[in-house]
């Protein structure tokens, strides 16, 4: 039986067969999600969850972890990675929006160096007091938290995971924006900060609500209001500082931790597009939102436009907090 040649087939049926090869792995190579913190953490266990769900659309998706200089060292490597949809990263608020004012010098543009393709979740952060300490001081409320740091100056304080952290740059713009001041204590990493709370070292904490959440429900720490301007899907009962401090100076306050997806600049526009597809639809499925659920992260998918304004909003939103703040990495 004489073969046709393979150029001697319809227009149709090579289209067919070209579609049937992923654009992101040519020659068969998988795309490499470059995650630019230590395994473990609601980040991490997101990029492995996603990268497992695409593998039927995408093929296979290598998690590499790339910590270092605060996330700077693994967005700078997919900066510079060529735009060919084979290096993504999971960058974060960090990465795109408070390290460019924290570092005086950063190895990239979190705008023009990267692609968006997607926000991938938001995990709240909660403003959280040692239990003992609030009952020791009358706060059962945001009201009764200011009303204490305004009548007692200085005599609060708070602790954070270091220097330009999210927990420290949410207690400066509480400061700003209530009027109150408080002293800020930094601490080498989160997980010091959160014993220093539990040991009563500090008295409050603005902390990660998947870390403080199994203290919360044993009762070792009062969750006064999350910092986000939606409640939060796991405590809906718990309000937002926003709304309980719309009297006190405090209706704008959102600082929110999410983390979402880039590639390098100048990354096709079909690349992009079908990125952007494979996530999203792994972000809607049932299965990824309930286990997303149980590590406190909110699904937040984008279209790559929409994420691309996000994050320039909050790269404005942070310059003013981290030059209030007076942060500096050098």
């Amino acid at each position: 039986m004489k073969r046709r040649p393979l150029l001697a087939l319809p227009f149709v049926a090579l289209t067919a067969l070209n579609a049937s090869v992923s654009f992101a792995q040519p020659g068969g190579r998988p795309i490499r999600l470059v995650v630019p913190y230590p395994p473990g953490g609601p980040l991490d266990a997101v990029a492995r969850l996603l990268a497992d769900k695409v593998k039927d659309t995408l093929g296979t998706v290598v998690v590499d972890n790339k910590p270092g200089a605060g996330g700077n060292l693994g967005a700078d490597l997919v900066a510079k990675a060529p735009p060919d949809g084979l290096t993504i990263v999971m960058g974060a608020v960090a990465t795109h929006a408070i390290n460019p004012w924290l570092y005086s010098k950063l190895p990239y543009d979190p705008v023009r160096d990267f692609t968006p393709i997607t926000r991938v979740a938001e995990v709240p952060n909660v403003l959280v007091m040692n239990t003992e300490t609030a009952q020791r001081l009358g706060v059962r409320s945001l009201a009764d938290l200011v009303a204490y740091a305004k009548a007692h100056p200085g005599q609060l304080n708070y602790g954070s995971g270091g220097n330009g952290s999210a927990g420290h740059l949410a207690g400066e713009m509480f400061k700003t924006q209530a009027g109150v001041f408080m002293v800020h204590i930094p601490y080498a990493g989160a997980n010091p900060a959160q014993l220093a709370l539990l040991s009563g070292q500090v008295d409050l904490n603005f902390d990660n609500l998947a870390a403080a959440s199994a203290n919360i429900r044993a009762g070792k720490l009062k969750a006064v209001a999350v910092t986000t301007t939606r409640r939060s899907s796991p405590m809906p009962d718990l309000p937002t500082i926003a709304e309980a401090g719309a009297s006190l100076g405090l209706a704008r306050f959102d600082v929110n931790t999410w983390f979402g997806l880039f590639g390098p600049a100048r990354l096709p526009a079909d690349v992009t597009q079908r990125l952007n597809k494979a996530f999203v639809d792994a972000l809607n499925a049932p299965d990824v939102r309930a286990r997303m659920a149980a590590l406190l992260a909110e699904p937040s998918p984008t279209t790559p436009e929409q994420f691309g304004q996000f994050v320039k909003a909050e790269l404005a939103k942070y310059e003013q907090v981290v030059k209030r703040s007076g942060a500096k990495v050098d």
